[in-house]
C-alpha cells in the first residue's frame, strides 16, 4: 500500500475554495427491511418501514455533514413543491447543509425510491420514480457564487431528460461536468444500478470530464468492458486491469473501485493502493442501503482534507461499515474518528 497524498490541502487553500456541491438525485428513501425476498405472488413480512432522504445529493452532503467535514456543504438539485420536497429540505438545513441552491418545482412530485432490505441476506432491492427527476436540465445547475472545491453529482440514467443529448452535447450530464469544471470545481459521479450497456452509454462521454471517479466492482467493469465479477465474487485481477483502463478513457486523476473484500485506487500518476474492508459482524447489519454512497464521501472527506490514500480507503471503509448499522442512508453515521474506532474495534479484512 502506498501512502502518497490522495489530495493536498495545499491547492484548496491556494485557491481560495472550500467545501463540496452535493448535487443530482434528491429524493425519498421509503426504506423497509423485509425478512426474506419473496417470489413473486408469494409473500413476505415487512419488519421495519422509515422514510428518509435519499439519492447521491442527499446522502453525500449529509454524511459529510455527519463525518464532521469542516467546509461548507452546498446542496444542489431540484425537488418538487411537496411535503416530501420540504421534507428534504428541513432535514439538510438541520444539519447545517446551505439550501440556496435546491430548487423547489411548483406541479411537481419529489422523486421516490422504495428500498427493500432483506433481514435474510442482508442484499437491497430499488423501486424507484423518478417524478421531478425527469425534468431536470442543466439549467437547473448553477455554480455562481459557491465557493466550493468539489462538485459530486449522479445518478446518470435515472435523468430521463439529462440522459439525452443536450445542445450539442452527448448528454445533459456532460454539459453539467463542463460548466462545473468551467466554474473550477473538482468532479465526482456517483453511478446507478441501471443495465451495464445503457450505464457505459451514457457515462463514458462523462469521463473526459471528471477528476475523480468511486464506483464498485461492476460499475467499473462495465466502463471498461471487463467482467470483474464471476460467480457472484470479485476478481480482483480484473478490477485492478478494469481501473488502468477506465483511466486511459478518461481524465480522472483517482479512480476508486469498491466491493465486499475490500476497495483499490488508481492514480493518474501511477500509485496504486488497496485496503481490506471492515469486518463487519452479521449481526449488526440492518440494512446496507446508501453504504456506497457513505464509502464515497469518505473518499470526499479525505481528499478534502489532504489525506493519504491509505487514510482516504479507511475512512471510506469505515463510513460504509457504520452506515449498515441503521435502515436508513445516513441514520447510523458519525463523526469520522468514531467511525475509524467502529472499524477497528471490529477488524479489518486482509487487503485485496
Amino acid at each position: 500500500m502506498t501512502t502518497s497524498e490522495a489530495g493536498g490541502r495545499s491547492d484548496v487553500i491556494a485557491a481560495g475554495r472550500s467545501g463540496v456541491i452535493s448535487a443530482g438525485s434528491w429524493l425519498v428513501d421509503h426504506n423497509l427491511a423485509i425478512d426474506h425476498w419473496p417470489e413473486e405472488e408469494t409473500l413476505a413480512e415487512v419488519r421495519d418501514h422509515r422514510p428518509e432522504g435519499g439519492g447521491p445529493g442527499f446522502n453525500m452532503s449529509v454524511d459529510l455533514a455527519r463525518l464532521g467535514l469542516p467546509a461548507p456543504i452546498y446542496a444542489m438539485g431540484v425537488v418538487g413543491e411537496d411535503a416530501d420536497g420540504h421534507f428534504l429540505a428541513r432535514t439538510v438545513e438541520a444539519a447545517g447543509i446551505d439550501t440556496r441552491r435546491l430548487i423547489f418545482r411548483a406541479g411537481a412530485e419529489t422523486s421516490s425510491t422504495y428500498a427493500m432490505s432483506s433481514m435474510d441476506t442482508g442484499r437491497r432491492t430499488f423501486f424507484h420514480s423518478q417524478a421531478v427527476h425527469g425534468l431536470m436540465t442543466p439549467d437547473d445547475f448553477v455554480f455562481d457564487d459557491l465557493p466550493a472545491r468539489y462538485f459530486h453529482v449522479g445518478l446518470p440514467g435515472l435523468h430521463r431528460t439529462l440522459d439525452l443529448p443536450w445542445e450539442g452535447e452527448p448528454s445533459g450530464w456532460v454539459a453539467v461536468l463542463k460548466a462545473a469544471g468551467r466554474a473550477g470545481l473538482k468532479r465526482n459521479l456517483e453511478l446507478a444500478a441501471v443495465e451495464e450497456t445503457r450505464l457505459k452509454a451514457i457515462v463514458g462521454p462523462c469521463l473526459a470530464h471528471l477528476d475523480f471517479l468511486v464506483v464498485n466492482d461492476r460499475e467499473i467493469g462495465a466502463l471498461a468492458g471487463i467482467r470483474t465479477v464471476v460467480d457472484g465474487r470479485t476478481d480482483v485481477a480484473a478490477c485492478w486491469r478494469a481501473l488502468d483502463t477506465v483511466l486511459t478513457l478518461g481524465a480522472m486523476e483517482l479512480a476508486v473501485a469498491h466491493f465486499p473484500r475490500g476497495a483499490l485506487a488508481v492514480t493518474r500518476d501511477g500509485r496504486h493502493a488497496a485496503k481490506g474492508s471492515v469486518a463487519i459482524p452479521p449481526h449488526a447489519i440492518v440494512g446496507t442501503n446508501g453504504a456506497g454512497d457513505a464509502f464515497a464521501a469518505g473518499i470526499l472527506y479525505s481528499l478534502h482534507e489532504g489525506h493519504s490514500l491509505d487514510q482516504a480507503l479507511a475512512l471510506a471503509h469505515a463510513s460504509a461499515a457504520a452506515s449498515v448499522r441503521s435502515i436508513t442512508t445516513v441514520g447510523s453515521i458519525e463523526r469520522a474518528a468514531n467511525c475509524l474506532a467502529l472499524a477497528d474495534s471490529w477488524g479489518w479484512r486482509e487487503d485485496p
